[in-house]
């Protein structure tokens, strides 16, 4: 089982593939893909890489889990899980300015 795996390129976020092959950014909405069907949904992803709505589409290996699908590797699992840094960290960070 694989999803396809983006980043949209206006803004950086990890995006998914859903099934009529628009761009979201909840895992829970990706499209569950064989391998060919997959390799398919790359390639076909090269349009919108064309367009300038995303960089580097991949297909990732998924596991069904009790909440849906979940990356088997920790990388994808933290890719999925949101940025790791942002506004919030910004705003508690202490100023540096002299």
């Amino acid at each position: 089982m694989q999803i396809v795996t983006a980043n949209r390129l206006t803004d950086g976020r990890v995006v998914f593939r859903d099934r009529d092959g628009r761009w979201v950014e909840a895992i829970a909405a990706a499209a569950v893909f064989d391998l060919a069907a997959a390799k398919t949904a790359v390639e076909a992803s090269q349009a919108d890489v064309a367009a300038r709505l995303i960089v580097e589409p991949y297909a990732i290996d998924v596991v069904q889990g009790a909440a849906g699908v979940v990356p088997r590797t920790m990388r994808e699992q933290i890719r999925a899980a949101g940025p790791t840094s942002g506004s919030e960290v910004a705003d508690a960070a202490p100023s540096r300015a002299a």
